[in-house]
């Protein structure tokens, strides 16, 4: 007898493709770049800078988004995010005004976005999961890696065939086709008691004396290390992302190779995530997930060294595998370590206010990239301090918990 299809896999299904675009389009802004400083004549500063202010925009509504799916579900802000997306895309290809192009695409593109991210969506997929939350929360990942992949060549050949407007409002159309009917019909909060764990083992979870112990606030959440150790590698993985996807595209061409080559560059990176994503899901609920982490932000941390010096085609191919294998994870790990260490009720907006970090990176290494090669000449500036910041966060994460280590509140004395 078979075992009944568990439906925490259709939200998974789901999430990771709703991911694939909203992600997707985060990280694969570098064919845009170009396009849209010479058409509408800003400078690559003041482009970053627009950029930059989107990054910031994205990470401070992320604990915005965990807060509002706390209090009226994930349906509500997934639909709301949808309409901030129809409505900026529209502002952005009608207007050729710096700061009407703050507001629209910047600000507004930005916390849509937000909205229907991967933060947007771990709190639901964490409640639907228990034995499987690292390998679930993994292959929500492999959605960003996915979109990385397929949206950079699939943009730049858009772009270069119907320009970035029309591009534009095609993803629109595409993001809100698959958005309305999945948050309709596929995201729902109720998770059944037992989640995904079987009979015998959900009986002996019950059966364990004492109960469950009470979960910390928010603020002693927010006081506790852990927390802030996950906030820096969060940090410099937004750094280092948004980086690569904002400037990968423009270094690589500084560097002599053409723009198709320079986005299938950076869509291998994508591509062979997706691999590694899956590879890296199997072992999250195995092996120490902190010793997974630190291994993925030390192998990503030498590939930016490397990228930034390549010279040939097959060294870029090259580099872009290897990096592309560890990608992918980081985001999922934090997540998972959250819930680990602090429960599942606080994941949503310890996640969020965690992932500020990751848009505080992001925001610094998109207006970095554009201003250090303007005042040096080189991409090393930015690319180079990725690389540091990377090992950093490798040194951080080997501090975190051991799984099985959780923080409750103490009970108070009587």
């Amino acid at each position: 007898m078979h075992a009944r299809w568990y439906f925490g896999w259709n939200i998974v299904a789901a999430a990771a493709f709703l991911t694939l675009l909203s992600s997707g389009m985060r990280l694969s802004f570098g064919p845009f770049f170009l396009p849209m400083a010479h058409d509408l004549g800003f400078s690559r500063s003041l482009l970053a800078s627009i950029v930059a202010v989107g990054m910031l925009a994205y990470g401070l509504a992320m604990p915005l988004a965990g807060a509002l799916i706390a209090r009226f579900g994930t349906r509500p802000v997934l639909l709301a995010g949808n309409a901030l997306v129809i409505v900026a895309v529209l502002w952005t290809i009608a207007t050729t005004n710096a700061a009407a192009f703050l507001v629209a695409f910047g600000l507004l593109l930005s916390i849509g976005l937000a909205f229907t991210s991967p933060v947007a969506l771990t709190p639901v997929i964490s409640r639907w999961f228990t034995q499987r939350r690292g390998m679930a929360l993994f292959f929500l990942s492999t959605g960003s890696m996915a979109g990385m992949a397929a949206m950079t060549p699939l943009l730049s050949f858009a772009i270069e065939h119907v320009g970035w407007r029309s591009t534009l409002a095609g993803f629109a159309a595409v993001f809100t086709l698959f958005t309305l009917p999945a948050a309709v019909f596929v995201i729902h909060e109720a998770a059944p008691a037992q989640t995904d764990l079987s009979a015998e083992d959900f009986a002996a979870l019950r059966a364990r004396p004492g109960g469950r112990p009470e979960s910390l606030t928010l603020r002693q959440a927010m006081s506790t290390a852990p927390f802030w150790k996950i906030f820096f590698g969060l940090f410099c993985c937004g750094f280092s992302m948004n980086l690569l996807g904002t400037h990968g595209m423009p270094m690589l061409m500084d560097h002599g190779f053409d723009a198709f080559t320079s986005s299938m560059g950076i869509g291998v990176i994508g591509f062979v995530a997706i691999g590694g994503t899956l590879v890296l899901g199997r072992f999250a609920d195995r092996l120490p997930r902190r010793h997974i982490l630190a291994a993925i932000y030390f192998v990503r941390g030498l590939g930016f060294f490397a990228l930034v010096a390549v010279g040939a085609h097959w060294e870029l191919y090259l580099t872009a595998t290897i990096g592309g294998l560890v990608w992918a994870g980081s985001i999922a790990l934090s997540s998972a370590i959250l819930a680990d260490v602090y429960g599942v009720r606080l994941v949503g907006v310890l996640y969020g206010t965690a992932y500020v970090g990751h848009q505080l990176g992001g925001m610094l290494s998109s207006w970095l990239g554009g201003w250090g090669f303007e005042h040096f000449g080189t991409h090393w500036v930015a690319f180079g301090a990725a690389g540091a910041l990377l090992m950093a966060a490798a040194v951080v994460a080997l501090q975190l918990p051991r799984r099985g280590f959780t923080l409750m509140a103490r009970p108070a004395k009587g």
